[in-house]
């Protein structure tokens, strides 16, 4: 946990930075993730996808099928290339097709529940797993289930269905590449999570490290996790008190005087 320091106050610092990227990161990964997740978690919640998400991944899901057929179209006329069309009973077109069939049923079931609030306990929720997903071990952790097992079977079934030649391989990349992007979404995911709980941790830590140093008993040891320096022993206890009183709200607390007990919050 670092305290917001000089220079890092006000509309940009490192802080609001490491948020934006996280932001982007998840925005960036979500539009691809959207086109397995309608499948593998069929009970997401009203506001699980938001509707830049859902107009992204719309137009990706229009504009790949025909680049494809584009890309298709000028290679075979490509003199003396011998081009051959990708193996495999569905392509992108296909999985386009069912795209927008499934996100048609998703938004009947969706609007159904905006309509009628009582429905749904959490509208972010991306809901419970597929049943069969809990007979793999180690799918009880909720993370490891949304990080690894569920990217690692949609990449997996992918390149099975590719192998036996059910789709194409254009399309089982493009599968391969949303498992990724998946995964890394629920990472960030994870990592926020994480990120909360271990600030609150952090906060709890430093709070008696405050204390000490209020009281003028703290040392270097003591505050070197935090990255403080210990106050110069001759300084008035106003000072003292100011500066702790400075860094305490830094850090999100509230320290008490010297002589009494102290609470984090």
């Amino acid at each position: 946990m670092q305290p917001e320091r000089a220079g890092q106050s006000g509309g940009f610092n490192l802080n609001t930075l490491e948020d934006t990227a996280l932001n982007i990161v998840e925005f960036v990964c979500s539009v691809p993730s959207r086109w397995i997740e309608l499948y593998i978690r069929p009970w997401h919640g009203t506001r699980y996808f938001s509707p830049a998400v859902i107009f992204l991944s719309s137009l990706l899901m229009i504009v790949l099928p025909a680049l494809s057929s584009l890309v298709t179209g000028v290679a075979g006329m490509i003199p003396f290339s011998h081009y051959q069309p990708p193996k495999g009973m569905f392509d992108i077109s296909a999985f386009a097709t069912l795209y927008f069939a499934a996100s048609f049923l998703h938004g009947i079931r969706i609007w159904r529940r905006m309509l009628n609030l009582h429905l749904e306990k959490h509208s972010e929720f991306e809901g419970p797993p597929l049943p069969f997903i809990h007979l793999i071990p180690g799918s009880k952790r909720v993370g490891f289930t949304r990080i690894v097992i569920e990217p690692a079977l949609v990449f997996i079934a992918a390149t099975l269905l590719s192998d036996i030649y059910i789709i194409q391989s254009g399309l089982a990349t493009l599968l391969h590449f949303s498992a990724l992007c998946l995964a890394m979404k629920e990472f960030v995911v994870w990592y926020r999570g994480w990120q909360f709980s271990r600030h609150l941790l952090d906060m709890q830590y430093a709070g008696p490290l405050i204390a000490k140093l209020m009281n003028n008993q703290a040392s270097e040891e003591d505050l070197a996790p935090i990255h403080i320096a210990s106050f110069p022993k001759n300084i008035t206890p106003e000072i003292r008190q100011s500066a702790a009183t400075y860094i305490a709200r830094a850090y999100n607390l509230h320290p008490s005087t010297p002589g009494e007990s102290n609470e984090t919050h």
